[in-house]
């Protein structure tokens, strides 16, 4: 099944199920939380879809705005945009100072027609690198095959309408985030072709992983919600992947969060997990699930993860391998660990096709 939430883009897949849109203004704005305090530090955002640091800063990629912007006591100020009027996803900075941010570019009808990884060094020239291509060319889950494993009759016909009740990986490229790798390179969470890949200090693009196939048994609940016979009631459908965020722990295993294709909302189930990939051989390993909108990871102290669940208005964290609430904040997108607190962005208010009407927010948690 295949969710394209307004604005946001995230999900994968083959069949054009119920739109889910993103929060309500009432449900937009920052919790009143127990335990951790919630501060806002900035009103100005519309989408800040990930949040990054070096030694001194927090750097927003707004999709909203297609802006990468610092975060300063005056307000953010602008230090990077995307091409062609597009939509910024992704940002990281290494330890050189070299900020890398993912953009996408589409045509009207929400087609991407160019994505890539830019790379800015402190004091030299940017250079962009072609993920859209090589997602065309490659396609690295082309030969994985999504939906119903063996399908039968009843449940093809119940799927045709809506993509079908099976099929393989299909070329989409949306590159959702990056982070900094050793040796000037990054790695790069296509949530389109629901792959990790490495952008090396010449350009030179590999696959380091393609994520697992996310299970899920429609109930009988569900099917009526999407309007499907009970045939389909009891079969395992095999959702893409989609990975939100990606970053690098300490041990080198790359933290990831899924938000699987399909919709997005309870009638499927809480599908969204993270998981540790193993860079050698981009094996994942689930470290949390049951996550209603999983849009982010932050890498804390005491090898805490922080977690996101943009549907679920809620920011977990897995602490010594038990994951927990750590705070409710309506609509939490970007995460990032800096200076002893934990930074999140909020999406804003919506009309009724998901689109911002308002603007979001950064807030500070500790």
């Amino acid at each position: 099944m295949r969710l394209r939430p307004p604005l946001l883009l995230l999900a994968g897949g083959a069949v054009a199920a119920a739109v889910i849109a993103a929060p309500s203004a009432a449900s937009a704005a920052p919790a009143a939380a127990k335990g951790p305090t919630i501060t806002v530090v900035n009103y100005t955002v519309l989408a800040p879809f990930q949040l990054a640091h070096d030694k001194s800063s927090v750097y927003v990629a707004d999709g909203g705005t297609g802006t990468v912007s610092k975060l300063t006591s005056k307000g953010l100020v602008p230090v990077a945009h995307a091409p062609d009027s597009g939509e910024v996803a992704g940002v990281a900075i290494n330890g050189r100072g070299t900020l890398a941010y993912t953009w996408t570019v589409r045509a009207e009808d929400g087609t991407a027609t160019a994505t890539g990884l830019t790379i800015k060094p402190k004091n030299g020239k940017a250079r962009s690198v072609d993920l859209l291509t090589f997602e065309q060319t490659r396609n690295p889950d082309k030969w994985i095959r999504y939906g119903i494993d063996n399908p039968t009759e009843c449940q093809k016909q119940a799927f045709e309408p809506l993509g079908g009740a099976s099929y393989r990986g299909l070329v989409d490229s949306h590159p959702y985030s990056v982070s900094a790798l050793p040796g000037d390179a990054w790695v790069v969470g296509d949530a389109g072709g629901n792959d990790l890949l490495k952008v090396d200090k010449a350009g030179k693009i590999t696959v380091l992983s393609v994520l697992p196939r996310q299970p899920s048994t429609i109930t009988a609940e569900a099917a009526a919600g999407l309007g499907l016979p009970d045939c389909v009631v009891g079969a395992v459908y095999n959702f893409e992947a989609v990975p939100t965020d990606v970053e690098v722990a300490a041990d080198g295993k790359f933290i990831v969060s899924l938000l699987p294709g399909g919709p997005e909302d309870p009638s499927l189930g809480a599908r969204g997990s993270v998981v540790s990939v193993n860079p050698r051989n981009g094996n994942a390993t689930r470290l949390a699930t049951g996550l209603l909108g999983g849009t982010n990871v932050a890498l804390g102290p005491d090898g805490k993860i922080f977690f996101s669940e943009l549907f679920g208005g809620k920011i977990g964290v897995i602490d010594r391998g038990k994951a927990r609430t750590y705070v409710e904040l309506g609509g939490p997108l970007g995460l990032t660990y800096f200076k002893g607190a934990l930074y999140a962005g909020t999406f804003g208010p919506t009309d009724d096709q998901g689109n911002p009407t308002g603007p979001g927010t950064i807030v500070r948690i500790r």
